[in-house]
């Protein structure tokens, strides 16, 4: 696995956490969790948009 797979891998996996961890603070606790789950909700769209733009930064180096 080269670095550019590595980084799709962890970005990936921190979307996969902070969707987990959104869902969990969701559960624990619906009128404090609802901040904290929208706070997890942002960091995972963030971490998807990481992943997408390693992405396409592999296909560009590819290329």
């Amino acid at each position: 696995m080269d670095a550019l797979s590595g980084l799709v891998m962890l970005a990936a996996l921190a979307a996969l956490y902070a969707l987990v961890s959104g869902i969990c603070s969701t559960v624990a606790d619906a009128k404090v969790g609802g901040l904290n789950s929208n706070q997890w909700m942002f960091r995972r769209v963030g971490f998807q948009a990481a992943a997408i733009g390693v992405v396409l930064f592999a296909l560009f180096v590819i290329r």
